[in-house]
């Protein structure tokens, strides 16, 4: 009998950009390439910034914890290589500008160990107490890799204030041109599953769903297949859900299988949920199991200006144009770098930018797209069409944010719930007027940081 892969469920608004994964959809995980200097940024997660451990011409182990921080929302940060630290320097970082770095150079012969994983027949995530598995995800530093890189550890501990009741894994990779997640879930099933079954008895969820788009027919049967032999496969289920952008937001994650809202400025915890993408899972078993950090992890390079697309597991902290370099460098005149997707990602001007735990992607657009659609998105005056409401996931007024930000009127932002906006980037895809407002939101939402002194003037 075939497995129903049809998705049924969505949640209102989002959009539907040309999906572009064609390019390495098929392309499977490669070994990434043996770098001779990495850059490890201190602030690689949401929360407190590490401080670093170790000091100029110290000598490091790859695993070895080179960054950490007391506070409870932080996650420490490793060496992905064996080497000598040459530096403790400022360093391009895709969202800050500017961050500290811990620089190592690799010493030579240190090759590093390809993550290979077989789940044993015997595996039993009840031999791991929710404490020591808690612990061992805050030591391994594993932050969510599919959005923000907020602290796993704070995510799945038990809370008697706010009990956990459903865990989601976000399976989805909405936004165009990625294809990390997607491979893993095709190539590292068991791994996942493992995750799956660690954090949710860590966490003490008692149902878990995989939400996968319905564009990934084959991940919907691999995973499915994965829990028919799994002893309690049955109390895990596989949820298809209508391929739509940003499906991928945890907060339309819930709406879509759930029917339930997170409270605006809340987070899922506070309705008994707890979100995680297919990544940090699997960095989950790796961290527990292997007793593994995260210092590495799949990266998809694509783009149509790319010599040679595809899914490359890679240490943290090596420099996009490193990456890029070893992808045959770009087959077409190139326009625009942009760390993680089209539609949510950031342009770097800075190619010597690190790698990060959160960077999914390296897209690279070229010229002639570029030039296209400057030429076809000239900027005309608001028409007030209110098509940037009908699509809005978090239901904005994208519009009057926008325009609050550009008179400078930041407290009328405010009041327009500026802090909600995830940022997707719907609301300027399909404005007809050609408006940049995801571009007029971030700004405000900077102003506003530094206004009340969060981030440095």
């Amino acid at each position: 009998m075939r497995i129903d892969t049809k998705g049924r469920f969505s949640f209102p608004g989002g959009t539907h950009p040309p999906e572009k994964k064609d390019l390495t959809r098929e392309m499977e995980i490669q070994r990434g390439p043996a770098v001779t200097e990495v850059a490890v940024m201190l602030c690689q997660h949401i929360g407190a910034v590490c401080q670093p451990l170790v000091r100029k011409s110290e000598a490091v182990q790859a695993g070895q914890k080179i960054g950490d921080c007391d506070a409870f929302v932080s996650a420490p940060v490793h060496s992905p290589i064996t080497g000598k630290v040459i530096e403790v320097a400022l360093r391009s970082h895709a969202v800050l500008g500017r961050s500290l770095a811990i620089v190592v150079e690799a010493f030579p012969y240190s090759p590093t160990k390809w993550p290979s994983f077989k789940l044993k027949d015997d595996f039993d995530e009840n031999n791991y107490s929710a404490g020591k598995i808690c612990e061992a995800v805050r030591q391994a530093g594993i932050v969510g890799m599919g959005g923000a890189g907020f602290p796993t550890r704070v995510k799945i501990e038990p809370n008697p204030r706010l009990p956990k009741e459903i865990l989601i894994i976000n399976g989805c990779e909405c936004e165009p041109y990625i294809t990390c997640d997607y491979r893993i879930m095709l190539e590292w099933t068991d791994k996942i599953i493992a995750g799956i079954r660690l954090a949710r008895r860590a966490s003490g969820c008692s149902r878990v769903f995989i939400a996968i788009e319905d564009n990934k027919p084959e991940a919907i049967e691999v995973m499915n297949a994965a829990l028919k032999t799994c002893a309690d496969g049955e109390d895990i289920k596989v949820v298809p859900v209508r391929t739509k952008y940003p499906q991928g937001g945890e907060r339309q994650l819930i709406k879509a299988i759930l029917k339930k809202d997170v409270p605006t400025g809340g987070i899922p915890p506070m309705i008994g949920v707890v979100v995680l993408n297919v990544a940090t899972v699997a960095a989950i078993t790796e961290a527990v199991i292997s007793d593994l950090p995260l210092a590495h992890r799949v990266v998809t390079v694509t783009g149509e200006a790319i010599a040679r697309p595809g899914n490359y597991h890679v240490p943290i902290g090596m420099s996009v144009e490193d990456l890029i370099e070893f992808c045959g460098g770009v087959a077409k005149k190139s326009a625009k770098v942009i760390m993680g997707g089209p539609m949510m990602g950031i342009a770097v001007a800075d190619l010597k930018t690190p790698i990060t735990k959160t960077t999914n992607a390296i897209t690279v657009l070229t010229k002639e797209q570029i030039g296209r659609a400057k030429f076809a998105r000239r900027q005309t005056p608001c028409i007030r069409c209110g098509r940037c409401l009908g699509v809005c996931p978090e239901n904005l007024n994208p519009t009057k944010i926008a325009h609050a930000v550009k008179n400078n009127l930041l407290d009328v932002a405010e009041s327009y719930y500026i802090s909600a906006c995830m940022e997707c980037g719907c609301c300027s895809y399909v404005c007809p007027a050609n408006i940049e407002l995801t571009g007029y939101i971030k700004t405000g939402k900077i102003f506003l940081a530094r206004q009340k002194k969060k981030i440095p003037v």
